[in-house]
């Protein structure tokens, strides 16, 4: 058995919907059709959704750490804190009016688990 490819928004929507359901029965309740099935649907969605639904990467050092801040829910006085540095300097920072030090990299590196080879080449 293999999934079918989802070809409209609504086609999706209905997928969704019919996954819900499955799912809101329980892991547990589940008979093996049923757990294939779902399988076989959530596949189908996350094709549709990497077709559809792309978002690009960052292309900037400053864009990946305002991509981070959104997904940890972090506002930009929040941040500056978990990097140990003030306010006024990160927003320079993001702004692209001051150049981050060392140690402002090695705590996005480590704090926002950003890749150290995505840094060296945006930086």
């Amino acid at each position: 058995m293999e999934f079918e490819e989802i070809k409209s928004e609504r086609e999706y929507d209905r997928i969704m919907e019919e996954i819900l359901d499955i799912m809101n029965k329980g892991e547990a309740n589940l008979s093996s059709d049923e757990s294939e099935k779902l399988r076989l649907m959530a596949l189908a969605a996350q094709a549709y959704e990497k077709k559809h639904y792309y978002v690009e990467p960052p292309r900037t050092f400053q864009g990946m750490i305002e991509l981070r801040m959104y997904e940890l829910k972090l506002k930009q006085k929040d941040l500056a804190t978990k990097l140990g540095v003030s306010n006024a300097k990160l927003s320079l920072i993001l702004s692209g009016k001051q150049r981050p030090d060392v140690p402002f990299i090695k705590a996005v590196h480590t704090e926002l688990d950003i890749p150290a080879d995505f840094i060296l080449h945006h930086i």
